[in-house]
């Protein structure tokens, strides 16, 4: 008997995405270049290709519309990612990574993708929460269609049972906003969003400890994670901080244009594995370092994650004592 996914990632707004190479890039003339990759992608499809690149299962839910939509599922059956599509009378967005290969440097170019009608909206909502109630995990993750209602993605998260089905969260603006009125298992901010609900840039592993202190005393969740782009990142619980530095990558970064959907995959297929929150953070920050050293839009090699893994330091600081207070290195796991 087929033993159904762990996981349901979920993807309003995919895309097709279309990574070029040039040498470098000319203001004039015609820029000559090659394709590297034609892949599905967007939040929720890119965290369910992380967890199967670990050995992990995870169902893709995401909309697709017109000819752009079919492209995007051929191209996922190709792959042999497990998804469902839901069907919007709108095409697909298309996205383009450019990289200078002299340098490798990467442009990343992406619309904003098809309004969804009320009807699709309301389609999408009800699907999202029949198929969550079956699944232990759900990510909701990636950007959301122009138009889309600022409390989509928290009425979904009101509609479910936290005690059958954790739900973990990786997204911007107004939906961001909105749910931080709702409690869920864990949430996972980007320097920009982190910088937009404390009001300074995100630049130290403190900056990021004030944006996790801001969602756990809200009450918005038990568990928060805030990404210091190379510096790694800072997960925080209800007693302690801790301070996960990256590791010094073998070789020049390439692309960040999955790191953060790598360590939220990479984070959600461990707790599925029974790693404590901890340690699948740290796991997490581990494969973003992975895959920021892959061109375009491709994940992290395994074996790379498992050898950067290796390399990764946490610190442990008392969430109830003043910042110069007791720091500790973290020797054993700690519980979720």
């Amino acid at each position: 008997m087929l033993v159904p996914p762990p996981i349901l990632t979920v993807t309003l707004n995919p895309t097709v995405d279309i990574s070029l190479e040039v040498d470098r890039l000319k203001d004039e003339g015609k820029n000559r270049a090659r394709v590297r990759s034609v892949q599905g992608g967007g939040g929720g499809i890119n965290v369910a290709r992380c967890v199967g690149r670990l050995g992990g299962s995870a169902l893709a839910l995401h909309t697709y519309g017109r000819e752009v939509g079919q492209r995007l599922n051929r191209l996922l059956d190709e792959e042999g990612l497990t998804h469902q599509g839901i069907e919007i009378g709108s095409d697909t967005r298309e996205a383009v990574v450019v990289a200078e290969t002299y340098i490798w440097h990467s442009y990343h170019l992406v619309p904003p993708g098809p309004e969804l009608s009320v009807f699709e909206q309301d389609r999408c909502a009800d699907a999202i929460v029949s198929a969550a109630q079956r699944f232990p995990y759900l990510v909701l993750t990636g950007s959301v269609p122009p138009g889309l209602p600022d409390d989509f993605c928290a009425r979904i998260v009101r509609r479910l049972d936290p005690s059958r089905t954790r739900v973990v969260l990786d997204i911007a603006g107004a939906q961001l906003r909105e749910v931080l009125n709702v409690n869920v298992f864990a949430i996972r901010l980007d320097r920009r969003e982190a910088a937009g609900l404390i009001g300074r840039p995100i630049e130290c592993f403190a900056d990021a400890q004030a944006a996790n202190d801001l969602l756990l005393d809200a009450g918005s969740t038990g568990h928060a994670i805030t990404t210091v782009a190379a510096l790694g990142a800072v997960y925080s619980n209800t007693f302690f901080h801790h301070r996960i530095s990256g590791p010094i990558p073998p070789s020049p970064a390439r692309s960040d244009a999955c790191a953060g959907d790598s360590l939220v995959g990479a984070f959600t297929y461990r707790l599925v594995t029974d790693a404590d929150c901890l340690r699948a953070c740290e796991y997490g920050v581990a494969a973003a370092a992975a895959t920021v050293l892959r061109p375009g839009t491709e994940i992290f090699e395994p074996a790379t994650v498992d050898a950067l893994r290796r390399a990764v330091r946490t610190r442990r600081i008392d969430r109830r004592v003043p910042e110069h207070g007791f720091v500790q290195p973290v020797v054993a796991a700690e519980g979720p």
